[in-house]
């Protein structure tokens, strides 16, 4: 056979793994192309502003155990109940867990938070360790007049809580008025939730 006759028969199989090269890049490049999609839509914009379908409603039921250890002088800091939310006061629920980094972050401002002795400042510790959750609050300081345990993320789920940490403001009837995804600093600290505390004091 001759050099122009092998030549000839190979730009057919050439042609071939080509044409089979590009058939099987094309599922490839479709999902890659939808994880894009997706991430850009997980990820756009504030995700502190993403509507929860609890606004305007009364707080899920619930009744969470004490941090057990956990102490205010010589006494058991207690746990919540959606009880605790329906006292007249306002309530501001804070969802966080010792293994959280940005609730570190947010922790001095929950501090001064606390200094409002008019509302109930109240925290859903998810998914922790007892001793570690002592430790965090024991190092960091309990800003909480109550602290409540959620081993499983059971109640974090009918809270609709996408992760910590994640703050709401009850008013004194229950109803959730506000709520706020990431960690509280300065800024929404004092633009956001001190106002909302505060139309709440009034209804």
């Amino acid at each position: 056979m001759s050099d122009q006759t092998t030549q000839d028969a190979a730009v057919p199989q050439s042609a071939s793994r080509r044409g089979s090269l590009t058939f099987a890049l094309i599922p490839l490049a479709v999902f890659a192309i939808l994880v894009l999609v997706f991430y850009v839509g997980l990820y756009r914009g504030d995700p502190s502003t993403l509507p929860s379908a609890l606004i305007g409603k009364a707080a899920p039921e619930f009744d969470l155990a004490p941090l057990e250890g956990l102490l205010e002088g010589e006494n058991q800091v207690p746990g919540v109940t959606t009880a605790d939310l329906r006292r007249g006061r306002v309530s501001v629920v804070n969802v966080w867990a010792s293994w959280c980094g940005p609730c570190r972050v947010e922790h001095p401002y929950l501090i001064k938070l606390a200094e409002d002795k008019s509302i109930d400042l109240v925290g859903i510790n998810y998914k922790d360790e007892p001793g570690n959750a002592r430790r965090f609050l024991g190092f960091l300081g309990n800003p909480y007049t109550a602290v409540g345990v959620d081993p499983t993320g059971r109640t974090a789920i009918d809270w609709g809580v996408h992760g910590v940490p994640e703050t709401f403001v009850i008013d004194g009837k229950g109803t959730v008025v506000y709520k706020h995804i990431g960690p509280i600093g300065p800024r929404i600290l004092e633009q956001k939730l001190l106002p909302v505390i505060a139309r709440a004091k009034v209804n």
